[in-house]
């Protein structure tokens, strides 16, 4: 099942702003949300072991997802793979990033981070980085399966950077993650 919200590139450009800016919004506040509850929720031994092990299911399933898309659109700039089936594999992981990540969030919340911690505070920069560049990513979606090949180097452009940012994010806050489980 592929789940496809994607503002169409010929709707009115204040309605894809709109919509573009209240994901953006909506991003901030949940992680708003999340940084306060955080802070000030304490979970006994037992919610916690099952929130640590909500979260690592979480990161396999969200950088998992991640990792499939940013492989297939490595192959398609080397020339091994056509453009249509990144998109389409980029549909069909979308769900699953997303899910992954909202996991990664909530039972995040419930692991007992130290928000006065310079790496936690770096960590929640990344995992704000990385939700907000989702919402990028989501923006291109449309103009890359609206353009005929060869597609121009600006939005390639635009598509590495993309990429980038996701792998600096995810893993950025999977190696913080270990070293402030070893603490």
């Amino acid at each position: 099942m592929t789940v496809q919200v994607d503002a169409p590139l010929h709707a009115p450009v204040a309605s894809r702003s709109a919509l573009i800016g209240a994901a953006a919004v909506g991003v901030c506040a949940v992680w708003s949300a999340a940084v306060w509850t955080a802070a000030h929720l304490r979970a006994d031994p037992l919610l916690h072991d099952v929130a640590l092990f909500a979260h690592l299911a979480s990161l396999v399933l969200g950088f998992g997802a991640v990792l499939t898309v940013d492989w297939l659109g490595l192959l398609w700039l080397l020339g091994r793979r056509s453009l249509p089936e990144v998109l389409r594999t980029a549909d069909a992981v979308h769900l699953p990033i997303w899910l992954g990540l909202a996991g990664l969030v909530g039972s995040g919340v419930l692991l007992h981070p130290d928000p006065g911690s310079p790496l936690t505070q770096v960590k929640l920069g990344l995992v704000l980085m990385v939700a907000l560049n989702g919402v990028h990513a989501w923006t291109l979606r449309p103009r890359l399966a609206a353009l005929a090949v060869p597609v121009a180097r600006r939005l390639v452009v635009r598509c590495a950077s993309t990429v980038a940012l996701s792998q600096l994010g995810w893993w950025g806050a999977t190696v913080i993650g270990f070293l402030n489980s070893r603490r």
